[in-house]
């Protein structure tokens, strides 16, 4: 299967999902993550229109980047390791993993621009997932606030790889929810509008439950 078809695939998936709802599909951004693939995938996939390339590690980013540049919207999908935001700080257009202050500290010192970030939160009970837990996110939020190469333009979880589909959404609402107390707040360095969640097995339920960027590998590049 190419990437063209692929995607006619997700596109026709996403409209039905949002007229089932009342959404416009044009308000979810697809991410096409690219970390296991060669670039020439990754050109494929700029090809066939989708601008939003996702890689979850420095190297690979790094290595894409050489050949693609700036022809691609950059997103930093993964842990992002505080030694290494140097590398990679100038060149993504988004971070979706900021999960700590000692990390926005770093990027605060490294950052050329002002960094669109959303924070991880972990909305999920899987001991492997990451993230500031629902209840500490507020406050980590507004401690962001003297950061002024960062805004928190949104949040992102991953929900727990199952078949369960409550359990999912359950993880996804809890976000949106928590979104929703943030925006309220009124916070200018965290307009918070968006929401990062949803991958190749479960971007309809996220959809369906408010995200506005949906990351996808398998679905896209397999």
């Amino acid at each position: 299967m190419t990437v063209l078809t692929n995607l006619a695939y997700v596109k026709q998936e996403l409209e039905q999902t949002c007229s089932r709802i009342g959404r416009q599909a044009q308000e979810v951004t697809l991410i096409a993550v690219t970390k296991s693939v060669k670039t020439e995938k990754a050109l494929e996939v700029l090809d066939a229109g989708l601008l939003h390339l996702g890689e979850n590690r420095n190297e690979g980013l790094l290595a894409k980047y050489e050949e693609i540049g700036s022809r691609a919207i950059w997103h930093f999908i993964g842990s992002l390791q505080t030694r290494k935001v140097k590398d990679i700080i100038n060149i993504v257009d988004y971070i979706h993993s900021l999960d700590r202050l000692s990390l926005a500290a770093e990027i605060q010192k490294r950052a050329t621009k002002r960094i669109r970030c959303f924070v991880q939160v972990k909305t999920s009970a899987e001991e492997a997932k990451q993230g500031i837990s629902p209840s500490e996110a507020l406050d980590f939020i507004k401690q962001l606030a003297i950061y002024d190469k960062i805004e928190v333009v949104g949040l992102m979880t991953m929900a727990p790889y199952t078949e369960n589909t409550s359990e999912i959404r359950h993880c996804f609402r809890q976000l949106k929810e928590l979104q929703l107390q943030v925006q309220a707040q009124e916070l200018p360095h965290a307009p918070c509008h968006e929401l990062s969640m949803g991958m190749s097995n479960d971007f309809s339920i996220a959809v369906e439950e408010g995200a506005t960027f949906i990351r996808l590998g398998t679905i896209l590049v397999k």
